[in-house]
Parts: structure tokens; C-alpha cells; sequence
């Protein structure tokens, strides 16, 4: 990192209010408080840069043009996490107790992250914000109280893979006797799609073709081999961070033809194809709804941030796919905030009053436009029994230059899904000895 780099960090941090001088404790108790646990350094930081630097624009514009959430000046704080689960539960400890009421929420992006802090988010009533990732079975809400998988599971991401590979071949017979692997990050993450593509090739047919990456991914060449000789009709990429462009590469260099290989949402970000030069062209992914490009918010942004010298984002990053990522993650959390405050007023929220305004958040299209998003996601309605909100997603394709919408709109077989999560979800009730809600009986 540059010295105008770490000149325009360390500025940004104190305007975004992201060092202690800056947090909810120092500056008075009119304020909200909304840590950040990122990973800026180490071998994940290429996708987790752009990320965060999404997640801090948001909330450093939001600031500038209207002084907060309803007038309620928002308090924020990173953490470097570097990815690992132990120091992303070092930092929850240290900043779940900031600011005059305590974080508002914690977006952990990691799922291993994810997976401790379940477990101890219920005692300390702070909502988790998991969108896109984290455990699929929390969707359920009855036992998973305080998860909230926004916008799409890895189940409901698995199952939209195998309805675009059904497409591509011609219709959901064509995948009996077909073989699909699935190159995953050796980690809870990679792990989590496996059980809904084990139902997945029971139902349709397929063999199916588990293939571990040891952390971080950056050496394949085995796998490879594996797939050069098994040569699986497609070939799911569940990676993250130098794993997806060594995957892209090492796959040009078998010659395993990029275009029969579908990444999840997490897998399709301009680190993850670029880095693989020319052999990147031709490789597909998942969509978490949006893709690159640049949404009426990005007006304000460029006002109210980028204009000022509030923003830590190279050129580059602004309108990429995970920079976009993060100005979503960011939204729907403020807008739960929001739906809390139109509850319990404007005033800084508990954790316990934004887990409710999260799972009352109904973000309709004309909401989404007037907040800048539109063409960026579409409709989301939480519910008690339902965390994930949206079931919908769509493929693009990386044409050596940019990413390219491919398909229409894909929604995730509930017929499949949902007795997955009902299934784990009671398992895991029972292990942890929880007495599932009933919803019928919550406002």
C-alpha cells in the first residue's frame, strides 16, 4: 500500500468514524453504532478490500446527505478479521458492546465467522446480517432467531446452478447420468452447498463430484489433475479470494473449457477473473441479484463521498461487482434500522429492536428506486419464518473485459430447499436444546 494510500486511510477513517476517537462512546449518545469486520490484509484482502470499501461509502454518504438515519448520526468501526474465524470472534467481543446501545448488527463475511458467533449472538441479542452467505439452514427464523441470510443461501445457490446447467443442456432430463463436480474451499463455507447437491443428484440423476481445496486455494494443480482425468460435464466453483483466479487459470492450463464452469456469487467478481488474463474469458457465475455497473445512488455517492475525499475506493473498485456488494449490504442493514425506527422512534437502536426491524424489512421496488438501487436487486420481504427474504438470482458470463448478464431470472425450488432447511434446522434445535418460535403468535 502507496503513502497517498495510507494518507487517504487513515483521513477516511476518522471521517467515516472508524478509529476510537471516532465511535458512538466518544462523540456523544445520539448516535448509532455499526461495526465492520473486514479483511483488508492477507490472502482474501483482493475480495474483501472492495467490499469494504463499499460497506464504509454507504454509511460515510448516508452521513453527509442526511445526517445519519432519520437525523441519528451513524458510528462506525472496522476490524481486521483477516479472514479467520478466531479474530473475527476477537472482534465481535471487543464491539459488540459500542456506542450508546450496543452494535446495531454485525456483518461477519465468512462463514466460518459466521458459524461462532451463532452461537453466541442470542445471549448477547445482536442480529448477524449474513446476506448471501453464512449457515443455509438459518433461514428458518423460528430457530434461527437472530440470522439473517439476505438475499440468497448457498442452498438456493445450488440449486439455481443446476436449474442453468439443466437449461443449457436442454431440460432437467439431460442431467441424468451427466457429472457435475464441485471445487470448493475446504472450509464451512465450501462445505455448505454439498447437502443440497446431494439431494440435487438423487433427484435428477447426476453423479456428483466433491473436490476439496485446502486454504487459501492458491495450489491446485492436484485437483486439477483429478478433474483433467474425471472430466466432469460441468464443474461448480465454490472459492473465495486467490482460489477463484487460480481455479480460472489452472483450468485454461488443463484446457477444461471455462464456459462449463458456473461459480457461485462469491466466485464471480472482477479479482477472481482478472488475475487470469485471457483464460479468463468464457467463465460464468452466479449473480447475488446485481453485477457491475453503476445504479442511480452512485449520483450521491459521487457528491456527498468521492467529490470530498471520503472514499478509501480506487478507481477501479467503484461500480465492480463486490464494491456494489457492499453499498447493498449497507442498505439493507440502514434500512432495517430504519424499520426499526419507524417502530421505536428515531432514536439509536438496540441490537434487539433491529433484529425486529430486519425481520419486518419489505423493501419494495418502488422503495429500491428511491433509495438508487434499481436494476441492482428487486423486492425483499423478510418474515419470521423466513431470513433469506428472496430466492431469486441470475448468470453472468466474464467476456475478457467485463461481466455480461446471460440469463433471465432464476428462483430457488422451494420443493427442494425448504425441506432441507426444515430438516437441519430441527436437528440443529434439538442439539442446542432450542424451542422453535411460533410465528403465528409474533407480530
Amino acid at each position: 500500500m502507496g503513502l497517498r494510500r495510507l494518507a487517504l486511510l487513515g483521513a477516511a477513517l476518522v471521517s467515516a468514524g472508524m478509529v476510537a476517537a471516532g465511535t458512538a462512546e466518544a462523540q456523544g449518545q445520539n448516535e448509532q453504532f455499526i461495526p465492520g469486520l473486514v479483511y483488508r490484509t492477507g490472502a482474501y484482502a483482493p475480495n474483501g478490500i472492495p467490499f469494504a470499501d463499499g460497506v464504509a461509502d454507504y454509511i460515510a454518504m448516508l452521513n453527509a446527505r442526511d445526517g445519519g438515519i432519520n437525523g441519528v448520526k451513524i458510528s462506525f468501526e472496522e476490524c481486521e478479521t483477516g479472514y479467520a474465524t478466531d479474530r473475527g470472534v476477537e472482534c465481535y467481543e471487543r464491539l459488540k458492546n459500542k456506542g450508546p446501545t450496543g452494535a446495531a448488527y454485525f456483518s461477519p463475511l465468512s462463514t466460518g465467522i459466521t458459524f461462532a458467533l451463532t452461537e453466541k449472538a442470542p445471549g448477547d441479542k445482536v442480529p448477524l446480517i449474513t446476506m448471501g452467505y453464512g449457515r443455509a439452514d438459518s433461514r428458518d427464523g423460528q430457530v434461527f432467531t437472530w440470522n439473517f441470510p439476505l438475499l440468497g443461501t448457498y442452498w438456493t445457490a445450488a440449486d439455481v446452478a443446476i436449474q442453468h446447467v439443466a437449461k443449457e443442456l436442454g431440460g432437467f432430463d439431460k442431467l441424468k447420468g451427466k457429472k457435475i463436480a464441485l471445487l470448493y474451499h475446504d472450509s464451512p463455507y465450501g462445505k455448505e452447498p454439498i447437502a443440497a447437491l446431494e439431494v440435487l443428484s438423487k433427484k435428477y440423476g447426476f453423479e456428483f463430484l466433491p473436490i476439496p481445496v485446502p486454504a487459501p486455494g492458491s495450489e491446485q494443480k492436484s485437483q486439477w489433475l483429478q478433474i483433467r482425468q474425471q472430466r466432469p460435464d460441468y464443474v461448480l466453483l465454490w472459492g473465495w479470494g486467490v482460489m477463484n483466479s487460480a481455479a480460472v487459470t489452472e483450468a485454461g492450463n488443463v484446457n477444461y473449457p471455462r464456459d462449463k464452469m458456473i461459480g457461485v456469487w462469491w466466485s464471480g467478481a472482477e479479482p477472481d477473473v482478472i488475475p487470469a488474463g485471457e483464460k479468463g474469458a468464457g467463465y460464468k457465475a452466479l449473480m447475488l441479484q446485481h453485477t457491475s455497473g453503476k445504479a442511480p445512488v452512485y449520483a450521491d455517492l459521487e457528491k456527498y463521498v468521492y467529490s470530498q475525499g471520503k472514499s478509501l475506493a480506487k478507481p477501479d473498485e467503484i461500480g465492480a461487482v463486490l464494491y456494489n456488494r457492499g453499498l447493498i449490504n449497507s442498505m439493507l442493514g440502514t434500512e432495517a434500522i430504519r424499520t426499526a425506527m419507524a417502530k421505536f422512534g428515531n432514536k439509536p437502536m438496540t441490537g434487539e429492536q433491529v433484529r425486529w426491524g430486519i425481520e419486518n424489512l419489505n423493501l419494495t421496488a418502488e422503495r429500491i428506486k428511491q433509495l438508487g438501487f434499481e436494476g441492482m436487486i428487486g423486492p425483499l420481504k423478510v418474515s419470521c419464518t423466513d431470513h433469506e427474504g428472496t430466492r431469486l438470482s441470475r448468470v453472468h458470463q466474464w467476456d475478457g473485459k467485463q461481466w455480461k448478464v446471460i440469463s433471465d431470472w432464476y428462483t430457488g425450488d422451494d420443493t427442494i430447499i425448504e425441506p432441507l432447511v426444515k430438516a437441519t434446522a430441527a436437528k440443529y434445535a434439538a442439539e442446542k436444546k432450542i424451542t422453535p418460535r411460533d410465528c403465528s403468535k409474533e407480530n
